[in-house]
């Protein structure tokens, strides 16, 4: 699979890059409160579409089952649809165990934020996104400056050509230009950097 790589300058193109990244801190910072009301860290999940929340990491064993799901390769536990209590219990108890687990989902609900799709912010910017499931694409910003690597190639005049005639586009970001590989590298390790420095 090819490699593309663009930058733009175009204002509206950075703020929508931008604004991707503005939501994508609020969604961390949404799932490190949901984590605190659970006693564990939720572990931030995303597939070709979307970030989302995962299971949660809990210090706890087998007394954990009757609400949560057997941990992941990784230690985190999902919080079950229904209650498994155990055999041999009161239904008082039982009861009680649904309750708080009613609680749970409840809670989780409440506070649980919703998925943050990229496809809203690549069709904002004019990307086909069916060619970005097929072959990727990236995205950020670095001082006033949107970079993208795609799969794909997008072509200004063969995309206007085609819009003309009523057939489908890769799509064109607004202001693109095609960059060499090492252009676009540098940025995204001075990307790479700047977050390390911000979050040290």
């Amino acid at each position: 699979m090819a490699d593309f790589f663009y930058k733009s300058n175009e204002p509206t193109t950075i703020s929508i890059v931008r604004n991707f990244y503005v939501q994508k801190a609020i969604f961390l910072a949404q799932l490190n409160v949901l984590g605190s009301m659970f006693g564990g860290k939720v572990a931030p999940m995303r597939d070709v579409d979307s970030n989302y929340a995962g299971g949660v990491k809990l210090s706890g064993g087998t007394d954990l089952d009757v609400h949560w799901c057997r941990p992941d390769d990784h230690g985190y536990r999902s919080l079950r649809a229904a209650a498994k209590p155990g055999k041999g219990i009161s239904k008082e108890v039982r009861a009680a165990i649904r309750a708080e687990h009613e609680r749970l989902i409840a809670q989780w609900n409440e506070h649980c934020p919703g998925r943050l799709s990229g496809s809203d912010y690549w069709d904002r910017l004019g990307i086909n996104t069916g060619n970005l499931w097929l072959c990727g694409g990236i995205k950020f910003e670095l001082n006033n400056v949107a970079y993208f690597h795609l799969g794909f190639q997008i072509n200004k005049a063969e995309h206007d050509a085609l819009v003309a005639a009523g057939q489908p586009t890769s799509g064109w970001i607004d202001g693109a230009v095609e960059i060499l590989a090492s252009e676009y590298e540098t940025a995204r390790l001075a990307k790479l950097k700047a977050i390390e420095v911000a979050n040290a």
